[in-house]
């Protein structure tokens, strides 16, 4: 019996059709797996930041003095991105003779969701991308499983006497591209949901700490127009 044939052995063997879908896959995966590592860190960035922030903020600080504090660093993200917006779109509100609490909090409440909603954008990066590996890749494998049984089973109708020894190889080439298509989808689509429950519970913390952070400032307009 001859030896058995090798990954790479199947791979140089196939069709230029199936090794252009192989190497697409490999590439898929990849560059999943990089923006799997480069997404996992940005998330728990985000999560100890929001944690060290919210400590800082419910610890009492002045709110001035907090957000001086803040804007004084060359860069910010995340939660304290809601605050800045926030407390820069209150104070230029009460500085131009508002009269009304109400309005000035509505005015605050559009500019921390404009805010928030650049900070989800940047949270969900890439993983569209991911959920696009995750859908397309077995079915771009299958494609190239069935364009190589489909040359296997030519190459078999042009000899008298086919034997499993003659089709065994090209049917094992066939089938690693869905292999592959596999290889590529299930980190990907295992990445996309994880990442994405992980997004939506920052993006519920972020919007909870702005409808608190609207009523601190509905408060604190209040007490100064009655003041």
């Amino acid at each position: 019996m001859h030896a058995e044939l090798s990954f790479l052995d199947l791979f140089l063997q196939a069709s230029l059709l199936v090794k252009s879908v192989m190497l697409i896959l490999l590439a898929f995966s990849v560059i999943c797996w990089a923006m799997i590592f480069q997404r996992r860190q940005v998330l728990n960035s985000a999560h100890k930041q929001m944690m060290a922030f919210e400590d800082k903020f419910w610890s009492g600080a002045d709110l001035s003095r907090l957000y001086n504090e803040i804007t004084a660093r060359s860069q910010t993200s995340g939660i304290e991105n809601l605050f800045i917006a926030g407390f820069k779109e209150f104070a230029r509100l009460r500085k131009s003779n508002i009269n009304s609490p109400n309005a000035i909090v509505d005015g605050t409440h559009r500019a921390m969701r404009v805010a928030l909603s650049r900070e989800v954008d940047q949270l969900e990066k890439h993983l569209p991308f991911m959920a696009t590996v995750g859908s397309i890749s077995p079915y771009i494998g299958l494609f190239g499983t069935v364009w190589g049984i489909m040359n296997s089973f030519i190459a078999l109708g042009a000899v008298e006497q086919a034997t499993l020894a003659m089709v065994a190889p090209g049917i094992a080439e066939a089938l690693i591209a869905t292999a592959m298509g596999l290889f590529a989808a299930i980190p990907a689509v295992m990445a996309f949901n994880r990442f994405s429950h992980h997004v939506e519970k920052l993006e519920n913390s972020y919007a909870n700490f702005m409808e608190e952070f609207s009523a601190i400032l509905q408060r604190q307009s209040a007490a100064e127009m009655q003041g």
